[in-house]
């Protein structure tokens, strides 16, 4: 464990400096492996790799003038490696006043072929919120 400890450091260290000089590319990428001069970046899809590939040659003369003796600069596709940022759902709440508008509405119309889907679809919005509650 202890013989791992400054590869970590250096990945880490390494990791740090590449979002220094690419900080827009380097939020979802990573650096995986620095052995030799030899750095192995990883990226969640192939669209940013592409990018990346780009800007490697600015990549590794920031790199050399940092201080990291950077020969090559390969590029791995790991979809499973860097987790995504999960967006959750908007819930969005209805006032009570609004609740008892719908309710209102719902009553008021008749009950006919034309009006039923409207009904049906104010029925489970009322549902809906009313479960809120």
């Amino acid at each position: 464990m202890a013989k791992l400890l400054p590869a970590i450091s250096r990945i880490n260290a390494l990791q740090k400096e590449c979002a220094a000089i690419l900080p827009a590319l380097f939020d979802a990428c990573s650096v995986i492996q620095f052995e030799v001069g030899n750095l192995v970046l990883a990226t969640p899809n192939a669209a940013l790799a592409t990018k990346l590939k780009q800007q490697l040659p600015k990549l590794q003369d920031g790199l050399l003038k940092r201080g990291w003796q950077v020969n090559a600069i390969r590029i791995k596709v790991q979809v499973s490696n860097i987790a995504e940022k999960i967006i959750p759902p908007k819930q969005l709440a209805l006032p009570a006043k609004a609740v008892s508008a719908l309710a209102s509405l719902n009553d008021a119309l008749e009950n006919s072929p034309q009006n039923e889907a409207l009904k049906a679809a104010i029925s489970a919005m009322l549902k809906r919120h009313r479960k809120d509650k």
